[in-house]
């Protein structure tokens, strides 16, 4: 593949091959650059991939690292109107649903006897919760299972609890913390680009407002992850702007755990309904997108995460060549893609992760949510 890579680099635009030399020894790329990455067709389109798939190797070597985790999605109702999300209830809805605590503890028992280190605890806005409500949650668990990480309450959700109990955003963090919260999902980021948030979230939090948030979690020392909603209205430019500033966030915080991309799954929402967007992203879309990150984060965030529930587990495997180094979770259970209309499950038990991880000639890792590694899996000869 290197020798492949070397003569491509030889044949190809020469601004694509400097961009990808600029990569392939650890310099960093620019955001023009990048959008030129993120274009490319035919011999450069190959050329990016072997690229980001070699300074993924060169980065974090040739094991792909998992979690056991359960994801809870405590309720389905949210005050909230976005555009993109099939998962929304209001109260009254015969389906619309609020875990009691009782229940979201049962299920993190569940999760633990099963092997899990994390749960993944999001939900709606619900009118009757805040940040009161989400330490009660917090504190519980770690009563019951106190050896379990708590990975939970996306940004969006920090600022409504915070706002409802009439705290700041920092003195909502410290008291979760306390209880027990040990990072944060960073969902809410959707597309930083505020014109566009108007359209498809106009209640969620602006790109200002997700930053400062992200910024002072990171200063309290809780990590979080870093994500990307595309393949909606946003554009290629936007794409790269978006990584663009989360590589300046991790620049200055360093705490950031891993990129996920997060293609937009768009049969059953608002946006599709409205003829806003009529199809899904392309694969070779998917693998510019995962292949490009790789290459602008390199040396500032080492994960690139990819999802197999929106992707599924075999296009997962193509993307793991293509810049990824890491499949996520088990989960367990999923409510959110799976309403927007994702086709591929809610649970990939440890065993098959492990096989798809095989096929690909890689060595399977179960790791923390914090990228610790707990064990190798070694394919027996």
């Amino acid at each position: 593949m290197v020798f492949m890579l070397d003569a491509l680099l030889k044949e190809i635009d020469p601004v694509v091959s400097t961009a990808l030399e600029k990569a392939l020894n650890n310099r960093e790329i620019s955001k023009s650059e990048a959008l030129e990455l993120i274009k490319v067709q035919n011999k450069e389109f190959l050329a990016l991939i072997l690229a980001a798939d070699q300074v993924r190797r060169s980065a974090v070597g040739d094991f792909v690292s998992f979690v056991i985790n359960r994801n809870i999605n405590f309720t389905n109702v949210c005050i909230n109107d976005c555009q993109f999300c099939a998962f929304k209830k209001n109260i009254g809805d015969p389906t619309a649903y609020l875990l009691q605590i009782d229940k979201i503890v049962e299920k993190t028992k569940e999760a633990w006897a099963l092997g899990a280190t994390e749960v993944c605890i999001q939900g709606g806005l619900h009118p009757e919760l805040d940040i009161f409500g989400y330490l009660e949650i917090t504190q519980a668990i770690k009563k019951a299972v106190p050896r379990i990480h708590i990975h939970g309450f996306s940004p969006m959700e920090i600022a409504y609890g915070a706002s409802k109990a009439e705290l700041k955003i920092e003195e909502a963090l410290k008291m979760l913390k306390e209880a027990g919260l040990g990072s944060i999902p960073g969902t809410a980021a959707e597309i930083f680009n505020d014109r566009i948030r108007k359209i498809i979230c106009p209640k969620k939090i602006d790109t200002r407002t997700w930053i400062e948030i992200i910024k002072t979690a990171h200063r309290l020392g809780l990590p979080t992850t870093a994500t990307i909603l595309y393949g909606h209205i946003e554009t290629l430019e936007d794409r790269v702007n978006h990584i663009g500033i989360l590589r300046e966030i991790q620049k200055t915080t360093r705490g950031f755990t891993e990129f996920i991309p997060l293609t937009f799954m768009h049969k059953n929402t608002p946006l599709f309904n409205k003829g806003l967007v009529t199809k899904a992203s392309t694969g070779a879309e998917d693998l510019k997108l995962y292949a490009a990150a790789r290459l602008m984060l390199n040396g500032y965030i080492d994960n690139i995460q990819v999802s197999w529930v929106k992707l599924g587990p075999g296009f997962a495997q193509v993307v793991l060549n293509a810049g990824a180094n890491d499949i996520g979770g088990t989960l367990m259970e999923e409510h959110i893609s799976k309403a927007a209309g994702a086709m591929f499950g809610d649970y990939l038990p440890p065993n098959k992760i492990k096989n798809l991880i095989y096929q690909l000639d890689r060595i399977p890792a179960q790791r923390t949510t914090t990228y610790q590694i707990l064990q190798f899996f070694p394919k027996a000869n």
